[in-house]
């Protein structure tokens, strides 16, 4: 592991990739819940817009066979029209590789369907090719769960960092005291982060005295 990879994401050094988040590819999902695979893309979606982290969106034969991306990730970017391509590998597909170029950062933060092919495929390629990769692991998955967890190891030995998407935001937060993107944090948590999220809600309903006891 070298030094800059001891080196905490922010929002100026890393760009976030969402491969292959479409219908067909959801069908096969077996690892965890869909719905929860999808909150949790979205909320990483959601966060690299809040930071302004350069997102790079890719589908996989969107019009032959997958679909197309699915709607509540294409709403956080209603303007970004995604990379299709035929290659299930996106590193092997030329525009995809130029747009990471284009970014100029060596930390690739990556969410994938399959997570044993579509993540684990251009996470391997790209850590060969120099970058930084951390694949958020609960924004992704696999056909089965053994499939998942043998593929997150697989990426491991190659030097793929796991993160999850909760782990993502807070690394660009870090500091409360931020107050440029506090507000916009605090309503992704309460939208998307579950039991925080409602905990979120909770105390600052209770600090506001408009919880009506």
């Amino acid at each position: 592991m070298n030094k800059s990879s001891l080196e905490l994401l922010t929002p100026d050094n890393c760009t976030v990739i969402l491969i292959d988040h479409q219908p067909q590819m959801f069908f096969g999902v077996e690892s965890a819940n869909r719905e929860t695979i999808i909150n949790n893309a979205v909320g990483l979606a959601k966060a690299a817009k809040i930071f302004k982290v350069p997102t790079i969106l890719t589908t996989v034969a969107a019009n032959s066979f997958s679909g197309p991306l699915i709607p509540q990730i294409q709403a956080v970017y209603p303007d970004q029209k995604p990379i299709d391509r035929t290659s299930m590998n996106s590193w092997e597909d030329k525009n995809f590789v130029a747009a990471v170029e284009k970014t100029n950062r060596k930390k690739l933060v990556i969410a994938a369907l399959w997570t044993e092919i579509c993540l684990a495929f251009p996470a391997i390629d790209a850590i060969k090719a120099g970058y930084e990769v951390y694949a958020v692991v609960d924004a992704s998955g696999a056909t089965t769960l053994e499939a998942h967890n043998a593929a997150i190891q697989r990426m491991i030995q190659a030097g793929v960092i796991p993160v999850t998407w909760i782990q993502v935001l807070c690394e660009l937060q870090r500091d409360w005291a931020r107050q440029a993107t506090y507000a916009a944090v605090m309503e992704l948590a309460k939208e998307h982060a579950g039991a925080y999220g409602l905990g979120v809600f909770y105390a600052q309903s209770m600090l506001s005295g408009k919880h009506g006891g």
